[in-house]
């Protein structure tokens, strides 16, 4: 009989939690994407459909069937079938080869979007759940509340006007606020504004902004635009982008003299022996989290500094009020300072 061997059980523990993460991961998950490629509700795929058509029309861009097929996780097949029964439906239509909506196809688009952005709101504003997953979260609640659940659920926000993004939330007779501001690279140098919209899709490109810790509700100076990237100065650090990248974010240029102080830099920049005030949390810092800033002392005024740091880097451990309290460097780039 041979003899139990920890490291073998080990290794195995997580090849097979390797195997289950890949199947069942939500929404990526083999399983579920075999799932959905087969056994969808007709009503989730017309509802993809219907969403997709709204954001091309919304874009200003045209779409045919080849390229909706591409875009979509369903078979094939499914999708045409589909195409034929919202076009009886009154849904739909064809403009020689272009897909358009109806004014009933765009009233019924119009509350998915509903839905997916209050949703994202509500995991923004009341759970813990990470911005890289608010989306894929949405796309699954979208299909499942009705109408008035959907009237409960904005009520219990308190109405809002934007999502998390800064994209507009449809009300319920299908109005929308206007996103202020124009794409980044339309700025010319030494533009002050504030950032008052970051579209999360295409994901690739959304994710190089995730990457890049940049935050909704923030103030910048453009130093640099030509065809080859887009400089910026905000909270103290400095952010290079291509154009492509930072076409993905929306800027409000403010009129007036503005003075962006130089010494005014995010937590995570701080260094030790260095001390500072707190001057406010950043809007990207939301629901629960930001309670739990302001509960544990990290309010404006507040007198802050390096208690230990992390060889490893994060976390480091901050004094404050007399406590210290470790921080990802995440979360300590969504507290502003002034450095003394």
């Amino acid at each position: 009989m041979n003899a139990y061997n920890p490291i073998h059980a080990l290794i195995i523990f997580f090849v097979a939690t390797a195997i289950l993460y890949v199947l069942f991961r939500p929404i990526k998950g083999w399983f579920w994407i075999i799932k959905n490629n087969f056994k969808s509700n007709e009503k989730i795929v017309i509802e993809d459909i219907l969403k997709q058509l709204y954001h091309f029309e919304h874009s200003g861009n045209k779409v045919d069937t080849k390229t909706l097929v591409q875009v979509l996780n369903f078979n094939n097949d499914q999708i045409i079938e589909v195409l034929k029964k919202m076009t009886i439906s009154n849904l739909i239509y064809f403009e020689s080869d272009v897909l358009k909506l109806t004014d009933d196809g765009r009233d019924y688009a119009l509350r998915i979007v509903r839905i997916h952005r209050l949703w994202e709101r509500y995991l923004a504003d009341k759970t813990g759940f990470d911005k890289k997953e608010w989306h894929d979260r949405a796309e699954l609640m979208e299909h499942k509340l009705s109408h008035d659940e959907t009237n409960t659920l904005a009520a219990h926000l308190g109405n809002p006007k934007f999502d998390p993004h800064g994209d507009p939330i449809p009300t319920h007779t299908g109005k929308m606020a206007k996103i202020k501001g124009v794409e980044l690279p339309l700025l010319p140098v030494n533009t002050i504004g504030r950032i008052t919209h970051i579209e999360d899709e295409p994901e690739i490109i959304y994710k190089q902004i995730l990457a890049e810790n940049i935050h909704i509700g923030s103030l910048i100076r453009v130093t640099e635009n030509n065809a080859t990237r887009i400089v910026f100065q905000s909270e103290g650090e400095e952010f290079r982008l291509a154009p492509i990248v930072a076409a993905n974010l929306t800027v409000a240029a403010i009129e007036k003299e503005v003075v962006i102080e130089d010494n005014i830099a995010r937590l995570s920049s701080l260094k030790e022996h260095e001390t500072a005030k707190i001057i406010g949390i950043s809007k990207e810092s939301r629901g629960e989290s930001r309670r739990r800033l302001l509960d544990l002392g990290f309010v404006k005024g507040a007198t802050i500094k390096i208690d230990l740091t992390n060889p490893l880097g994060d976390p480091n451990a901050y004094l404050i009020k007399g406590t210290s309290i470790a921080l990802r460097k995440d979360q300590a780039a969504k507290i502003l300072i002034k450095k003394d």
